[in-house]
């Protein structure tokens, strides 16, 4: 009995760490879907910040972060959002751990490709807000190979038959077979 427990604590330390690491990395999770813009500011009155905020809430703006597959992710006093939806505080952590930034007092501004490259739109302190049509032309240039990637298929739709030649037979499905007997209790 006390083999089969620490096996089991054994296996549960060594596969905690992947199961933390799928569900706390939100860049992770838009890969291949959206791209994702992130502004990491001191605080929430910050221009960038601000000026952004405004900005999506006008139609056209909104229009045209849906048509690039852009998803706002903003940072201010460890705080974190996502298209004005709060994060957990461990979500927000695993962001900032994800983009790997060293120590600024200035608003960063990285636009996250949905290859996963980070590209560096603002970094610093110059207070000048950021314009969404700046963010529009980045996006823009971005290489057309980042532009051709998308979500990878579930499996389960990679795996669905699909008949081969219309005169061709399918295969029927198996019968169910009869249940098994119950294990028998393993002695210590």
């Amino acid at each position: 009995m006390l083999v089969r427990s620490l096996t089991l604590a054994t296996l549960l330390c060594a596969a905690s760490p992947l199961f933390a690491a799928d569900s706390d990395a939100p860049l992770a999770r838009e890969l291949g879907k959206a791209r994702p813009l992130v502004v990491i500011a001191p605080s929430s009155a910050d221009p960038t910040l601000r000026g952004l905020s405004q900005a999506i809430k006008d139609p056209a703006t909104e229009a045209g972060f849906k048509e690039r597959a852009l998803v706002l992710y903003s940072v201010a006093n460890m705080i974190g959002m996502r298209d004005d939806k709060n994060l957990e505080q461990q979500a927000t952590m695993a962001l900032i751990r994800e983009l790997k930034l060293g120590a600024s007092k200035g608003t960063r501004v990285i636009l996250v490709g949905k290859d996963g490259e980070r590209h560096v739109l603002k970094d610093g302190d110059s207070a000048e807000p950021l314009e969404p049509q700046a963010i529009f032309k980045a996006v823009d240039e971005l290489p057309a190979s980042e532009k051709a990637i998308t979500a990878p298929e579930p499996a389960a739709a990679a795996a669905a038959p699909t008949p081969d030649k219309p005169g061709a037979k399918q295969a029927k499905p198996a019968k169910p077979g009869k249940p098994s007997a119950p294990p028998k209790p393993l002695e210590d």
